[in-house]
């Protein structure tokens, strides 16, 4: 079992997201994370997802996204060379001692501080999950009070072959 990350372009309309998960749910598959906005064409929204899975069962989930309506493209990108950020909200107990610190690793971990608070302080940090992993155990000895993070939003460098144009059904796999 390995993480995939699959890119689904849907059109706005109500009740998408609940079908796509419950293709999921029946698969047996945990979405383990999924972040879904807006895209550059009216009318079409785009979700990321990452789910654990052997290849075979990817493949075979990915082909029936397709087979949903409102589906307009879906690709895996797991072995393609990609962007993939993920944004993380931590808000961090402070006090006069430990405020510099804190303010020294975000600085180190290219954060920034959205929020003062004479005990706490709410850091956004974006970048690679591995990043925003690190950066989060290091926070976890001031002690976290809260924290919220997106999940992968991801996408392919280049023009991915496609020129600008806009595909249906392409698996990407």
């Amino acid at each position: 079992m390995s993480r995939h990350t699959i890119i689904a372009w849907m059109e706005d309309k109500p009740g998408v997201l609940v079908r796509v998960a419950n293709l999921f749910r029946r698969r047996n598959f945990n979405i383990e994370s999924l972040a879904v906005g807006h895209t550059e064409t009216p009318g079409i929204s785009r979700m990321t997802f990452v789910v654990d899975g052997d290849d075979r069962m990817v493949d075979q989930a990915v082909k029936q996204l397709l087979k949903l309506m409102p589906i307009t493209r879906v690709e895996n990108i797991t072995d393609k060379p990609a962007v993939i950020r993920e944004l993380a909200l931590v808000r961090v107990r402070t006090d006069s001692q430990t405020r510099g610190e804190i303010i020294q690793l975000t600085e180190i971990f290219r954060g920034q501080i959205v929020d003062v608070a004479r005990d706490s302080l709410v850091i956004q940090i974006v970048g690679p999950e591995e990043r925003v992993d690190r950066f989060v155990e290091l926070m976890e000895q001031f002690g976290i009070v809260e924290m919220v993070r997106t999940g992968r939003v991801a996408m392919t460098r280049g023009d991915n072959g496609t020129n600008g144009k806009k595909r249906r059904g392409t698996m990407g796999v």
